[in-house]
């Protein structure tokens, strides 16, 4: 086995190039999912909160900046205004893992190749070739691919979960929408009741 050191001489600048970019994805893909978790959890958390409070009847609009200064029931376009922006918020950033799992194979699997066509340029020129030769270098190609897998498989599990977790912070905001515009509406004394 090569060393880092001997790999890297040993490599072609474009393969070196590919596995650079798949390290840089591969960070983007700890960050992104990092920060959208935590950042989905505070969203959901809130949304329980707040569809809570609406069933209770301590709130008559969803705990939302955008109903801060409304005193009475929001409008039905109101409501839909915001559930696109909340869908905004809670999906940005996924298209990033997604196009990450999507190429990094891709951008993995050409850097393998550029590498066994410059192995099979240099080797070609030196006459008979045996298969000890070439198993190491297709070996060191190889590292490319493997890389791209390494880099696709958390990026397209990370997606998965995060947007399960967009679906269910999308899921409380429409159950808070239908219950705000539910137009029938009972008082009882014991508190307010939707029908």
């Amino acid at each position: 086995m090569l060393s880092l050191q001997g790999f890297i001489h040993a490599s072609s600048y474009i393969s070196l190039l590919v596995l650079f970019w798949l390290s840089i994805y591969f960070i983007a893909t700890l960050w992104v999912f990092l920060y959208k978790y935590f950042f989905l959890k505070k969203a959901l958390l809130q949304e329980k909160q707040s569809l809570n409070a609406i069933l209770t009847g301590n709130a008559l609009s969803p705990n939302d900046r955008l109903f801060r200064n409304i005193s009475k029931k929001p409008s039905k376009e109101l409501l839909l205004i915001w559930r696109s922006q909340v869908q905004k918020r809670i999906t940005t950033g996924l298209v990033v893992l997604s196009v990450i799992s999507s190429t990094a194979p891709f951008i993995g699997l050409f850097g393998t190749v550029v590498e066994i066509l410059d192995a099979f340029g240099r080797l070609g020129s030196s006459g008979q070739v045996s298969f000890d030769v070439i198993a190491p270098i297709i070996s060191q190609a190889l590292i490319a691919t493997a890389a791209g897998i390494l880099a696709a498989i958390p990026a397209y599990s990370f997606f998965l979960i995060l947007k399960r977790k967009a679906y269910d912070i999308s899921v409380l905001v429409q159950m808070e929408i239908d219950i705000l515009s539910a137009e029938k509406k009972t008082t009882l004394d014991s508190g307010d009741y939707f029908e």
